[in-house]
């Protein structure tokens, strides 16, 4: 497995979110990205996942209420890359499909748009 420390693991969660287009970011309210190390033991080569209330369906009964929440697990993605490159590329791809579920794309769409 790669050993690629937390902080830049981390750095690579930021540097992946801040690719995404403006126009998209802008539109995302009340939610918050963490990194974790592990997922739950439950399900252990979770990626990443989002907790929340898209928004498509937020309507008058959403307000104050906790951030959703993206977190994006660095161990399983260690674990299936063989180098920095494709831990860059998988980390781009999970979160781009965590901030999908944000806006409501469910997987199926995800996988029509070659999100696996």
């Amino acid at each position: 497995m790669l050993n690629i420390p937390r902080e830049d693991f981390e750095a690579l969660v930021a540097e992946a979110l801040d690719s995404i287009p403006p126009e998209l970011t802008g539109l995302m309210t009340n939610v918050a990205v963490f990194v974790e190390d592990d997922p739950p033991p439950d399900d252990p080569q979770l990626l990443g996942i989002y907790d929340g209330v898209p928004l498509t369906e937020r309507d008058g009964w959403y307000s104050g209420v906790l951030p959703d929440r993206i977190t994006i697990y660095r161990n399983p993605t260690l674990a299936i890359c063989e180098h920095r490159d494709d831990v860059v590329a998988e980390v781009e791809i999970t979160v781009v499909h965590e901030i999908a579920h944000h806006f409501g794309i469910d997987d199926a769409r995800l996988h029509e748009l070659g999100y696996d």
